[in-house]
């Protein structure tokens, strides 16, 4: 069964930075290896709706980001390892949420229901 497991959350201080890290496991079936999957970043701040935070696509050729993050987020993958990476820059207070990786067997969405398979989250405080 596929999954994803995502970490690197913590608490950090505004101006800093963090990397978070998805890994998969299980994308074994036939013709739908990890790699083929477009992966996206969420977000969920407490009392909020769950945003797109960026996206990147099954060959790392394509990313996009949200406009509230452009600049400081940096999203690529790894197919080898299996993992994706969001890289986190110049953290403000306003980041501070719950960081989920989806996958989808298509290109890239920013609708929740359009994914294919979530991790539980990793958590992002940014406090001084």
């Amino acid at each position: 069964q596929p999954q994803l497991v995502e970490s690197g959350g913590g608490l950090v201080q505004p101006g800093g930075s963090l990397r978070l890290s998805c890994a998969a496991s299980g994308f074994t079936a036939p013709g739908l290896a990890f790699g083929v999957y477009t992966v996206n970043w969420f977000r969920q701040a407490p009392g909020k709706e769950r945003e797109a935070v960026s996206c990147i696509t099954g060959g790392g050729l394509v990313t996009n980001y949200a406009d509230s993050v452009k600049g400081r987020f940096t999203i690529s993958r790894d197919n080898a390892k299996n993992t994706v990476y969001l890289q986190i820059d110049s953290l403000k207070p306003e980041d501070t949420a719950d960081y989920y990786c989806a996958a989808r067997f298509h290109r890239c969405s920013k609708n929740v229901k359009d994914m294919n398979y979530w991790g539980e989250g990793t958590l992002v405080t940014v406090s001084s």
